[in-house]
């Protein structure tokens, strides 16, 4: 599976205003409402906080994978986002989130969650990814870098 596939312009953000996780998840939310992706904000929220109250999604190095399934997403979903100064997430490491995807995904198909999963996992240990993530000044570039990266 590649992120990319996932992603289009609408859907990622460069340079999210969020200070916390809770702002992020609003932000991010908005980002797949806006995009036509998500048409229940509140229950997609709710999912997202209740999966957080489980543990945090912030991975550590710098970034969080908030995600969650819901019965009203027919196909795997996705939106990124990034910070520079960086989000107050309360990872695993105790640092700051500068790169944040979330995933949603349809309650009765959960194997493309894990792939989802796997691929950030993959993409985060590639030396210099996060750099260029965070250097990327516009969506496109940011596609771009990911298209290369995978």
């Amino acid at each position: 599976m590649r992120l990319r596939d996932l992603l289009d312009e609408a859907a990622v953000k460069v340079g999210l205003e969020s200070v916390d996780k809770e702002e992020c998840f609003e932000e991010m939310i908005d980002i797949v409402v806006r995009a036509g992706r998500v048409t229940d904000r509140a229950a997609t929220l709710r999912v997202i906080q209740e999966r957080e109250n489980l543990a945090t999604t912030g991975i550590g190095e710098g970034v969080a994978v908030p995600h969650g399934k819901l019965a009203s997403i027919p196909e795997l979903t996705a939106a990124l986002g990034t910070s520079a100064d960086g989000i107050e997430f309360d990872s695993v490491d105790g640092k700051p989130v500068h790169l944040v995807v979330l995933l949603l995904a349809s309650a009765d198909k959960p194997g493309q969650h894990i792939l989802a999963l796997a691929e950030i996992s993959r993409l985060v240990k590639t030396p210099g990814f996060l750099r260029k993530a965070i250097d990327a000044k516009t969506p496109t570039e940011f596609l771009d870098m990911l298209d290369a990266e995978e």
